[in-house]
């Protein structure tokens, strides 16, 4: 392990920030000059070589003016961190592939405005934001989600060059955040339902139930459910309907890992269920899912695809 590694290694070898909002202390900031700084550094000192040999007095003042001036930088550098507070907020889902957006709020309770905030996640993209005298903001900060599963950002890197550029002050506050990520659903067809006898809404046609309405055709309809009526009215541009009807016998759809190819890798396979759990709530059918060790009973609506979503996230995971 290189001496920068085991530097960084002990700098940050506590976890998480659980105490909410995060504080900004002198301890936790640090502050580097810049390769701008450096060569203003380098050019102070080769203008003061020359007011010494040429015994120039304005040449001093200069040097020692801009001397000053650079001071003065680093210290407005340094306090546009100072002080300011984090709080996590929260993170909605994403699929495997995707970006996930990390909600943060930064509250400035400082008697100056805070300038050019840069905000990140390592190496990935930079956010970068203001904040007004006694003001917040709320910032949602990007960071890839390549795999199913609960992500953990990590530390988040937040710096400021401002006012100059000559000087850079960073921070890296650990704030509890996560967020839950789906497998990349596949599209493929539906598995065929299963009846069951109970009173509710079928997807069926046998004349002995009360008609409810009509739908959009799906790819696991039967042909002999097709509103041929409705469809010949306008054959050219209706789409393909299927009728509903209420009482009799209700279609159940069980989403099961068995019923995925076999012999694909698990990623494969969660990946078929997570999108036939997203085409099974588009046709407002009944659907359950089952995995090894776990069955979420038929159901729908947005919570039911989230449970099943999470379901598929979290599976085989500790």
């Amino acid at each position: 392990m290189s001496i920068v590694a085991q530097l960084r290694q002990w700098l940050f070898r506590f976890g998480r920030d659980e105490q909410l909002p995060i504080i900004l202390t002198q301890r936790r900031i640090f502050i580097v000059p810049t390769r701008t700084g450096l060569l203003f550094s380098g050019v102070l000192c080769v203008m003061l070589l020359g007011a010494i040999n040429y015994d120039l007095s304005l040449g001093h003042a200069l040097v020692f003016l801009l001397a000053g001036l650079g001071l003065v930088s680093m210290v407005h550098t340094f306090r546009n961190l100072v002080s300011l507070r984090l709080t996590p907020g929260r993170t909605e889902p994403v699929f495997a592939g995707e970006i996930a957006r990390f909600q943060v709020l930064l509250e400035n309770n400082h008697r100056q405005p805070r300038r050019a905030l840069d905000l990140a996640f390592g190496q990935h993209e930079k956010v970068s934001l203001d904040i007004a005298v006694g003001g917040h903001a709320s910032i949602a900060i990007p960071c890839p989600a390549p795999n199913r599963g609960r992500l953990d950002p990590g530390r988040i890197t937040l710096s400021t060059c401002y006012p100059l550029g000559l000087f850079h002050a960073w921070s890296y506050p650990h704030p509890p955040l996560s967020c839950l990520v789906y497998p990349q659903p596949i599209e493929t067809p539906l598995p065929p339902p299963s009846a069951v006898a109970q009173t509710g809404q079928r997807y069926g046609d046998n004349g002995q139930e009360d008609f409810t309405g009509l739908r959009l055709r799906q790819p696991n309809d039967s042909p002999r459910h097709i509103a041929w009526k409705a469809v010949a009215r306008d054959i050219d541009n209706r789409p393909l309907l299927i009728k509903q009807f209420a009482g009799g016998a209700t279609e159940e759809l069980w989403l099961d890992l068995s019923l995925t190819p076999a012999g694909s890798m698990l990623e494969t396979q969660l990946s078929l269920l997570a999108g036939w759990v997203l085409a099974a709530e588009r046709s407002q059918a009944r659907y359950g899912l089952r995995l090894p060790g776990r069955q979420l009973a038929p159901n729908q609506g947005s919570a039911h695809r989230d449970a099943c979503l999470e379901a598929l996230a979290l599976y085989g995971q500790h």
